[in-house]
């Protein structure tokens, strides 16, 4: 076969542009080709949106202030996060590669009934490094001599996979306790209409839990969260992500302004509550004297008080920027100047401070695996790869990676269980020819992080949707997780090719999105083998018909 040794590289961050594309016209289009990031206005917790928030008080607000409450119809306060595990999804915007060589995808015995030669071609994989073959050395294990699998994360990824090689970089005190299962399935190559998403389907899992602060996030301000749409069946306004992709919004939420800079925590509260108290006894003798009859108005107005009080007496000089989370960001000191950083944080300053992705990721994770939020999505653009090598495709995984790797370690810092969901809208394949290209910028990015050349793999030449797949992982901090079924749903044909019949989800997105509800909830332990009740009292018209367990991966990893 030969080889082409290609001459430049596409830096991570920079556009693609297609001979075979026309010019992007969208803004999906801009984000999955990356000439956008997709930034938007923040949508916090204001006056007219904070109602049907439904939860038992969590924060101790003053005794009178909870009768008022209950008082007011439809007025109650942020959720109390609940012990749900978090979920946070990725959409990798383009048509990413996951199959065969990120993670494996066999025939229709699992991750290890290979497939052909020719098939693994089509997946960017030479004949000289096929699963289940002698290797020589590999980016992860540079002397290794054993079969190209790693299963150090127990779902077993090609040994050269560069998404492994960023999760394992990042997510070092998690990886004994991972576990996880792909889903061949196909979807729509460069378009955002696939209906991956699952947000909105995570809150009807369990309507009872709710987000300390909001119920879903997303880093954009689709009515999804992120590039693909959710199911229409299941959207609802009344959940829409709010928008987080920043820093500054996760802390812009819980803001109460200089208060906390001149008055203490407890101080603040009673502040807010005073304003509560004012608002609301200035609006009842307003209506008692006919100053205004809208009295829906003035309950919305003095239940946006309460929402501010009840944030304010649990958010207060309570440290919310992901930036000096030293669990997020390892050259923080808490408290300043007393307590070292974790070593074992996953970002540097320099990382957070260069790297969109890394913050970004950054301010999600902090707001899910604390349970201000219950789920949140990552969008990241730029993996319509196809550019007619290998490297660009590669060094865009292995960000991936590290991004999906810094949550795995961040909630294993924090003692949380977590479920990590990737998807993209179609793939790629390649058409045989390898390309040799060396690492960029001498190996490392500005952050003096990896980067990686061709490796002697398959040049990603065209979108493909029949080589398409999600995957899944679970984190659970006490234990690896207890695999009850499969880690592979469905399967592809020899020649790489997803077998459309292989499982419900397959050929229906919409029922991808059920499929991972259904892991979600068993994760939780609402649902296992041969009991199955809470997931079709949730999803009534699920379509994934009466052979449920035959879905279900995992057991509960709820702590």
């Amino acid at each position: 076969m030969a080889r082409f040794k290609k001459k430049q590289s596409v830096h991570p961050d920079a556009p693609l542009l297609h001979e075979d594309h026309g010019k992007p016209m969208s803004r999906r289009q801009f984000v999955r080709q990356g000439f956008t990031a997709g930034g938007a206005s923040l949508l916090t917790g204001g006056v007219l949106s904070l109602f049907a928030n439904p939860r038992d008080a969590y924060a101790a607000l003053s005794p009178d202030l909870d009768d008022l409450v209950g008082a007011l119809p439809g007025c109650t306060l942020s959720g109390g996060g609940g012990t749900n595990v978090p979920f946070i999804c990725f959409d990798l915007a383009g048509g990413a590669n996951f199959a065969g060589s990120n993670v494996l995808v066999g025939d229709s015995g699992g991750q290890e009934d290979f497939l052909s030669t020719a098939g693994y071609s089509k997946l960017g994989l030479p004949g000289d490094m096929l699963p289940g073959q002698t290797q020589t050395e590999t980016l992860l294990n540079p002397s290794a001599n054993n079969d190209y699998i790693n299963r150090e994360l127990n779902l077993a990824f090609h040994a050269d996979s560069p998404l492994l090689l960023g999760i394992r970089e990042k997510a070092g005190s998690a990886i004994g306790n991972v576990d996880g299962a792909v889903i061949p399935a196909r979807s729509d190559n460069d378009t955002g209409n696939n209906p991956h998403n699952p947000l909105y389907a995570l809150v009807m899992t369990d309507p009872s839990v709710r987000g300390e602060v909001v119920d879903l996030i997303g880093s954009r301000s689709s009515v999804s969260g992120g590039n693909s749409m959710a199911p229409a069946m299941y959207i609802n306004p009344e959940f829409q992500p709010t928008k987080v992709d920043q820093p500054t919004d996760v802390t812009g939420m819980v803001d109460v302004g200089d208060l906390t800079s001149i008055l203490g925590p407890n101080d603040v509260t009673a502040v807010m509550e005073s304003m509560a108290r004012v608002s609301h006894y200035k609006m009842k003798a307003g209506v008692a004297t006919g100053l205004s009859n809208d009295d829906i108005i003035k309950d919305m107005v003095r239940c946006g008080y309460l929402k501010a009080a009840d944030i304010a007496s649990e958010f207060a000089g309570v440290p919310v920027d992901p930036l000096g989370d030293p669990l997020i960001n390892r050259d923080v000191t808490s408290p300043p100047g007393l307590v070292p950083g974790n070593p074992l944080a996953p970002f540097s300053a320099a990382e957070l401070a260069n790297d969109r992705e890394f913050r970004k990721t950054a301010s999600v994770m902090k707001m899910v695996v604390n349970r201000y939020a219950i789920g949140g999505c990552v969008t990241m653009g730029g993996y319509d790869y196809h550019t007619g090598d290998r490297i660009a495709g590669e060094n865009r995984d292995l960000r991936a990676g590290r991004c999906i790797g810094a949550c795995l370690q961040y909630a294993a810092l924090k003692g949380e269980p977590l479920m990590i969901y990737v998807f993209s809208d179609g793939s790629v394949a390649s058409n045989g020819r390898l390309d040799d290209s060396a690492a960029p910028n001498g190996g490392t990015d500005g952050n003096n992080n990896l980067t990686v050349g061709g490796g002697g793999k398959g040049e990603w030449t065209g979108d493909n949707s029949s080589t398409a797949c999600s995957f899944f992982l679970v984190y659970n901090p006490n234990s690896p997780p207890n695999l009850v079924g499969s880690r592979q749903i469905g399967y592809m044909n020899a020649g790489a090719s997803v077998v459309t019949s292989s499982s419900p989800a397959a050929n229906n997105i919409n029922l991808l999105v059920n499929m991972i509800m259904l892991n979600y909830m068993a994760a939780n332990g609402m649902v296992s083998p041969g009991n199955t009740t809470a997931f079709t009292t949730a999803f009534p018209n699920h379509g994934l018909g009466n052979n449920l367990d035959s879905y279900i991966s995992f057991g509960n990893i709820r702590v």
